[in-house]
């Protein structure tokens, strides 16, 4: 059950992020993906530092498994802009 309820939280709180951070899904798959990572990632920072983490399947896990995701969900579109900007950078139209 709690493995149920960790995915819960990564689906729900990778789109709470996916909406927070560029306002259109990056893809159901991707925004599960990395909800789940940003709330492991989350819950880890909080536990090093004395503040409780995943708690269960409840709104203090959702907020922070949120903010985590949002995160590591502006990391990803960082790198991802500049891989498309350097791709297109890249492309000579001339050549």
């Amino acid at each position: 059950m709690p493995i149920v309820s960790w995915l819960v939280i990564g689906l729900v709180s990778g789109l709470f992020a996916s909406k927070i951070v560029n306002r259109s899904g990056t893809g159901i798959i991707v925004d599960i993906v990395l909800g789940i990572v940003g709330a492991t990632c989350a819950s880890a920072f909080f536990s090093a530092f004395g503040v409780l983490g995943y708690t269960g399947l409840n709104i203090y896990s959702l907020v922070i498994s949120t903010i985590g995701s949002v995160v590591l969900l502006t990391i990803f579109h960082v790198f991802l802009e500049k891989h498309m900007l350097d791709k297109k950078l890249s492309a000579d139209p001339f050549g």
